[in-house]
C-alpha cells in the first residue's frame, strides 16, 4: 500500500522541478538550501542567491513617474519643433498612428522652457529640473525608448512586468527571485506611493505566477506603514510569540500532509510580520535624521510626500531591502484651457521630485551605496510633440506617446554622464539606437548579473521571463 502522505522533501523538489527554475544552480540551490537555514533562523529567502555572472549592482530603487513625463519639456530639446510651433503636424508623420485622446487639430507644440547642457559631456536638461541637472555626471540618459501601448495601465504594466496584460511577476519580484533577500527583518521588495492622479494597480508589484513570497509589500504614506502591524493593547509580545509558534506547528502539519510550498510562504509571512513590528517603526521614524538631511531632501518627517519616500528608500537600501519602488503620480498633463498642463502642472510636479531625486542619488554616492545600487527614473511612456486638442478646445498640454520617451539611470555598472539614443527633429520617432522597454529590462537584469533569457520560471507548460520573448542588452550604456 502506498503511503498517501507525501514526503515533504520530495514534494518540494518535485514542485521546483515542475517550476523549471532555469536560473539553474543560482536559484535552485538557495531555494532548496533555505529549508535548513529557515528552520534555524525563521528568515525567508536565505541563503542568498548567486547571479549568472559577476556584477556591480546588488539592489534597485525604481522611481516610477506615473502618468508619462514630457520628455520634450524636460530632456529632449527640439529647436525645429519650437520654431514650427502652431503649424499642423505633417500628415506623413501621423499616418496610421493611434493616440489616446488626440482627436481634433494636431498642431505642433514647442516647449515653452529653456534648455541648457550640464556636466562634462553636455547632458540636456530643461530649467524645470535644476537639481537633477546638477547630477548630470552621475546619470545615464536614454532618449530613444519605445513601448507598445498608448494607455496608462497597459503601458505601466509592461514597464513593470514585461507584458501589457496583468498576471505576470513585477520586475522587483524577478529580482528578488534571482538574488534572494539581504535583510531578515524587512521585506525584500517594498513599494511606496505619493502624489495624485492616475491610479496604480497592485498587479504592478504582484509576484504573478511566482511564489507569493516574492511579491512587493506596499508601505502606506500615513498612519502605520503596514496595516495591522501593531498588536492589540491587551496582547503582550510573549503572547504573540506563543500564538505564532502554535500557528507554525499547525501550518507545518498541513505542509507535511499536502506538500504545498505556499504554506512555506504563509509561515514566512507571519514570521516577517513579527520581526517587522520592531524594525518598521524604527525604519520610518525620520526624526532620527538630521535637520540638514531633511532639508537636503526637502522632506517633512510627518507629511507624506515623494521627498519623504526618497529618504525612506535610502534607509531601506541601507538595511538590505533588495528592491524599492517609489511611484509618484500627477504626470498626465493633457492640460486645461488657458492654464494647466505643461504650463502650470508640470512645473509643480517637477518641484516635487527634482530635489529629492538628486538628494537620493548624491546621498547614496556619499555613503558608498551608489556603486552597487541601480537607480531608475521615468514613466510608462512620453508625450506627443502635438498639443492636446479636440474638436472644440485647445490646451497647452500633450497626449500620451509610445514612439519616443526618455528615462534616467544611475549607479552600478552604467556609464555615467552618458546620453544614448536620439529622436527626429520633431521628437516624434526614436531614430537612433531605438530602445524597447524589453531592452531596458534586459539591460537592468544584466547589470544585476543575470542573463534575461536564462532567468525563467515554468508556468502552464512554458518558460516565462521578464522580457517575454524579446529584448537585448544595451551594451553601449554598460561601463
Amino acid at each position: 500500500m502506498v503511503d498517501p502522505t507525501p514526503n515533504l522533501d520530495l514534494a518540494r523538489r518535485a514542485f521546483l522541478a515542475r517550476a523549471g527554475v532555469a536560473a539553474g544552480p543560482l536559484a535552485l540551490a538557495w531555494l532548496l538550501g533555505r529549508e535548513s537555514a529557515a528552520a534555524e533562523t525563521s528568515a525567508p529567502l536565505v541563503p542568498r542567491g548567486q547571479p549568472h555572472f559577476a556584477s556591480k549592482a546588488k539592489r534597485v530603487v525604481m522611481l516610477t513617474m506615473n502618468g508619462g513625463p514630457s520628455q520634450l519639456d524636460l530632456f529632449d530639446p527640439k529647436p525645429v519643433l519650437k520654431r514650427r510651433s502652431g503649424e499642423p503636424a505633417p500628415k506623413s508623420l501621423l499616418a496610421g498612428e493611434r493616440f489616446a485622446q488626440l482627436n481634433g487639430n494636431k498642431n505642433l507644440l514647442g516647449s515653452p522652457y529653456q534648455f541648457a547642457k550640464h556636466g562634462q559631456n553636455g547632458m540636456n536638461f530643461s530649467e524645470l529640473l535644476p537639481h537633477l541637472a546638477g547630477m548630470a555626471d552621475q546619470l545615464t540618459m536614454v532618449r530613444s525608448l519605445t513601448t507598445d501601448s498608448v494607455n496608462h495601465d497597459p503601458a505601466m504594466t509592461q514597464l513593470n512586468t514585461g507584458a501589457i496584460t496583468s498576471g505576470r511577476p513585477g520586475f522587483g519580484s524577478w529580482v528578488v527571485y534571482g538574488l534572494g533577500s539581504a535583510c531578515d527583518d524587512l521585506p525584500a521588495y517594498v513599494v511606496c506611493h505619493s502624489g495624485k492622479g492616475q491610479s496604480i494597480g497592485a498587479h504592478n508589484w504582484s509576484s504573478g505566477f511566482l511564489p507569493t513570497i516574492y511579491q512587493g509589500v506596499q508601505f502606506r504614506g500615513q498612519g502605520d506603514p503596514v496595516l495591522y502591524l501593531r498588536d492589540p493593547e491587551w496582547m503582550k509580545r510573549e503572547s504573540r510569540r506563543r500564538s505564532l509558534d502554535a500557528l507554525r506547528k499547525l501550518n507545518e502539519s498541513e505542509r507535511a500532509a499536502s506538500g504545498d510550498p505556499e504554506i512555506d510562504t504563509r509561515i514566512a509571512s507571519y514570521e516577517m510580520a513579527f520581526r517587522m513590528q520592531s524594525s518598521v517603526p524604527s525604519l520610518t521614524d525620520l526624526k532620527q535624521e538630521s535637520a540638514a538631511t531633511l532639508a537636503r531632501y526637502g522632506a517633512d518627517p510627518e507629511q507624506p510626500s515623494f521627498a519623504r519616500n526618497c529618504l525612506l528608500a535610502r534607509r531601506m537600501l541601507e538595511r538590505g531591502v533588495r528592491f524599492v519602488q517609489l511611484y509618484h503620480r500627477d504626470w498626465d498633463h493633457h492640460g486645461d484651457i488657458g492654464a494647466g498642463g505643461i504650463a502650470k502642472e508640470l512645473p509643480i510636479v517637477c518641484r516635487e521630485v527634482d530635489r529629492p531625486t538628486a538628494a537620493l542619488i548624491s546621498d547614496l554616492k556619499e555613503r558608498g551605496l551608489l556603486d552597487d545600487t541601480l537607480v531608475v527614473w521615468g514613466g510608462e511612456f512620453g508625450r506627443t510633440p502635438m498639443q492636446q486638442s479636440d474638436a472644440e478646445t485647445v490646451s497647452l498640454g500633450r497626449d500620451h506617446h509610445r514612439r519616443a520617451f526618455t528615462m534616467l539611470l544611475a549607479g552600478g555598472g552604467l556609464k555615467p554622464g552618458y546620453t544614448f539614443g536620439a529622436t527626429d527633429e520633431l521628437g516624434f520617432h526614436a531614430v537612433e539606437n531605438k530602445v524597447h522597454v524589453h531592452d531596458l529590462q534586459a539591460t537592468l537584469l544584466h547589470l544585476l548579473g543575470f542573463d534575461h533569457e536564462r532567468l525563467t520560471y515554468r508556468f502552464q507548460g512554458r518558460d516565462y521571463r521578464l522580457t517575454d520573448v524579446d529584448g537585448s542588452v544595451i551594451k553601449e550604456i554598460v561601463a
